[in-house]
């Protein structure tokens, strides 16, 4: 009994009431955590939709260079069957070329048979160059023997035109694998050749310059009509052409050739005062330093798969263009 009333006589501890103010503060805290909360979850969500588009993208390329690749591996089987019988057309023409040398009329056609060949020989290399494995191997290469070499082996392209060359200060080297680089300014140059003399053009310049940011720009400029802005958001593709004759791959090589240096191109029209256009101006951009891994043999090298193409970042002016789905219709109209 004595227990029960020192029970009934404790104070039970009382509950604090919570004031209005208290009671908006409380509130304000938990919108404030609830919007916290909606803004976390749409920003994951917006997350997810990004990752699952780059995933897309990223099976969607992983698809086209398969596809590319088979194409390059027919296309390689066929060049050599072409490559084999051209060979021997090439030396019954320098045969028949001595046999007719006192009749001229017999001895042109010839010639003519002569340059055939060249030409067709050229198409089959350019076929060969896309179709196979690109092995860089960088090194320090004297500017002046790049442009040098590339202007000799263009002589037949460049007759009749005069030709400038210009290494600017601080770039007599760059850091490239020269036989590509050389290909592609063989491929540059020749276009630029052939566009100026299609307009009548009688000059032409390769230089080596600082580029804007970082690294080197090895220039070719024409004095061509200059280039329509939709033929330059497509120049770089396989197959694409503005020409009767020739397999559109000389400028797709050029990409992928920078490609595998991690360089880019760019392409602009040249205008004079009054805003007349005066020709283009391609320019292979390299970085000071190309990132590489070494190979087995132990040399520094860059592979690049058969028919592997990244997007090309083709810069027109200031704006870089990427590829059309010419790449993945050009493989689908050939492999099934």
């Amino acid at each position: 009994m004595e227990h029960a009333t020192q029970i009934q006589e404790q104070q039970l501890p009382s509950t604090p009431s919570l004031s209005a103010g208290d009671l908006a503060e409380l509130m304000s805290s938990f919108n404030e955590v609830t919007a916290k909360l909606e803004q976390t979850h749409t920003q994951l969500r917006g997350e997810v939709v990004r990752l699952n588009t780059e995933l897309a993208q990223a099976n969607e390329a992983l698809q086209r260079s398969k596809r590319l690749a088979a194409l390059g591996e027919m296309a390689a089987g066929i060049s050599h069957e072409i490559r084999n019988p051209l060979g021997s057309i090439r030396l019954y023409t320098r045969m028949l070329q001595e046999d007719l040398a006192e009749m001229p009329e017999q001895c042109s056609i010839v010639d003519k048979i002569g340059r055939a060949v060249t030409g067709l020989d050229q198409i089959v290399g350019d076929v060969l160059s896309f179709s196979r494995e690109m092995r860089v191997r960088p090194a320090m290469t004297s500017s002046a023997m790049v442009i040098d070499d590339a202007v000799n082996a263009c002589v037949a392209t460049l007759d009749g035109l005069e030709v400038k060359t210009e290494v600017a200060s601080g770039c007599e080297e760059i850091h490239c694998d020269p036989s590509m680089v050389h290909q592609a300014l063989i491929n540059i140059i020749r276009n630029g050749a052939q566009a100026t003399k299609d307009h009548g053009g009688r000059h032409m310049e390769v230089s080596v310059l600082k580029g804007a940011e970082s690294g080197f720009e090895i220039a070719v400029s024409d004095s061509g009509g200059g280039i329509d802005e939709e033929v330059i958001e497509r120049m770089f593709n396989p197959f694409f052409t503005t020409r009767a004759a020739g397999t559109g791959l000389g400028l797709s090589i050029v990409h992928r050739i920078m490609d595998a240096h991690s360089g880019s191109v760019r392409v602009e029209n040249k205008a004079d005062d009054s805003g007349w256009t005066q020709g283009a101006k391609v320019s292979l951009l390299l970085p000071s330093r190309i990132n590489e891994r070494l190979s087995e043999e132990g040399h520094p090298q860059i592979v690049v798969r058969a028919g592997r193409m990244s997007q090309p970042r083709v810069e027109s002016g200031t704006a870089a263009h990427g590829a059309s789905n010419e790449i993945e219709q050009a493989a689908q109209g050939e492999v099934a």
